[in-house]
């Protein structure tokens, strides 16, 4: 299994704070079947100011703990990207980095407000070659009132990246009815 969206780099943003967290994270991932996963840390101008060099300098330093630890799971560069209008233009000269080098990326809208012209952002995006991964827009407070958005987005070619609590109905009701309705 490919976990594609993980915050398990220690101290980067708000997923491990620690190496030996991340250590047990990996155990537990690998346990579950997963055997391949990228680091998306959060990359919020502001907040969390990761880019693709620190963020390569992290994943190297995990793999050699993972190795060290004898725990096989093979790491991939990525990131939890925040929208920001320079955005395309950060994703062409790689400072913000894509799944592994790809055209693939999670994009990241904020949770409570409905950032305006959020369908133009992706379209600038996909017309430069990108391919967005809406992550875990079931969990989006404003999906509730705007939820054909998230269609727009996926009908212009946004990709939608569930979270695997929400589809069991560990992040409540209104995420779980979300997830099923998108899936």
């Amino acid at each position: 299994m490919i976990d594609l969206h993980s915050h398990i780099l220690p101290g980067l943003d708000d997923g491990s704070p620690s190496l030996a967290e991340s250590l047990e994270m990996a155990r537990l991932a690998v346990a579950d079947g997963t055997t391949h996963m990228a680091c998306t840390p959060h990359i919020v101008p502001g907040m969390y100011e990761n880019g693709s060099a620190n963020i390569a300098r992290a994943v190297q330093g995990l793999e050699q703990a993972l190795r060290r630890a004898a725990i096989p799971l093979a790491l991939y560069v990525g990131a939890d990207v925040h929208i920001a209008p320079d955005l395309p233009e950060q994703l062409a000269i790689g400072s913000v980095p894509t799944l592994n080098r790809s055209r693939y990326f999670l994009f990241e809208p904020p949770h409570h407000v409905l950032p305006p012209r959020l369908e133009d952002l992706a379209l600038r995006l996909i017309n430069a070659g990108f391919i967005p991964i809406l992550t875990h827009p079931e969990r989006l407070s404003w999906i509730k009132t705007n939820y054909d958005v998230v269609e727009r987005l996926n009908a212009i070619g946004c990709l939608v990246q569930l979270t695997a609590d929400s589809i069991v109905g560990a992040f409540g009701r209104t995420a779980l009815y979300y997830s099923e309705k998108l899936i």
